[in-house]
């Protein structure tokens, strides 16, 4: 039986908290910066390398909100800004800030639509791009809208990071998952492989806290080996652990196996992505592109 899920209105409280950050960062490529030059001495500004590598910069909640993997290669420099720096610009240089921040491909820039209260958007942060209407979400004009509007505008946000529809909770599920089971994280950050790794623990009044974390492979397939997981070529079991892999062997998604084609799962590191129960079907289509990998604990 298929069920909707739904974000508490404290979670949606913390989302609209949260999500845009109070640091405002604009990405601009080598020969945009000059243009910029007047305004400059109350920012800093940073070579690419340098930000990418700067452990202020790569917090979770910053690396989500403005999408680091989607932007442009071919910038060189991240003006880093306090929120009401970016209205001390004069109207044409702010608008050609925005401008390249659409076109760079940085997060915190939402389809006009996800506003249905347009009139409390402010005209300048609304820009067309290829014939689509966008808003560029800076920390002071976001904070600044009604609350309502922005309630509206996340929830619809959200929606399109995951769909909030899920399978019941079946009887059989893990009594250290079932309070996990479609609900939607407090922060950012935990990511499908720690759901994994926590699914299958052996003890998990004591590692309850590995759920929250953002693993990456080796500590996958480590977290695994300990659990007494091996990869296997045999049918699905239940207790299984399902990966799809790219052909460079690099695991994109994995999934618990519950029983009945039933997985525990979460299909992104942002809070938007709730732990959600799922069918076998639905993980098959979303990553048909990669490869099968089966682990099955053998103890």
């Amino acid at each position: 039986m298929n069920v909707l899920l739904a974000p508490s209105n404290e979670q949606i409280a913390r989302w609209i908290e949260n999500y845009v950050p109070e640091k405002d960062l604009f990405f601009v490529r080598e020969e945009q910066l000059p243009k910029f030059n007047n305004y400059l001495h109350n920012t800093l500004v940073i070579l690419k390398d340098e930000f990418f590598k700067h452990a202020t910069y790569l917090q979770i909640q910053l690396a989500n909100s403005y999408e680091y993997w989607n932007i442009s290669k071919d910038i060189e420099y991240v003006i880093v800004a306090q929120p009401d720096w970016i209205t001390s610009l004069a109207a044409s240089d702010k608008e050609a800030l925005l401008r390249i921040q659409i076109s760079v491909g940085r997060g915190l820039i939402f389809p006009l639509d996800l506003f249905s209260a347009i009139d409390v958007v402010p005209v300048e942060y609304i820009l067309e791009e290829k014939e689509k209407q966008y808003v560029v979400l800076q920390y002071d004009m976001w904070n600044k809208l009604p609350f309502s509007s922005k309630e509206e505008t996340i929830k619809a946000y959200a929606l399109l990071w995951d769909n909030w529809l899920c399978s019941a909770v079946p009887m059989n599920i893990p009594a250290h998952l079932k309070s996990f089971a479609n609900t939607f994280s407090e922060k950012a950050g935990a990511n499908c492989l720690a759901a994994t790794l926590f699914a299958v623990s052996s003890q998990p009044e004591y590692q309850e806290w590995i759920i929250h974390e953002w693993v990456h492979q080796k500590t996958f397939l480590a977290g695994l080996k300990n659990a007494s997981y091996k990869q296997t070529e045999e049918e699905l079991h239940e207790a299984d652990v399902v990966a799809w892999v790219n052909e460079e062997g690099v695991i994109q998604h994995a999934a618990y196996h519950i029983g009945n084609q039933l997985f525990f799962n979460k299909n992104g590191q942002t809070f938007f992505n709730p732990w959600k129960v799922i069918h076998l079907n639905e993980l098959n289509e979303e990553w048909k592109k990669f490869s099968v990998r089966i682990y099955r604990k053998f103890a």
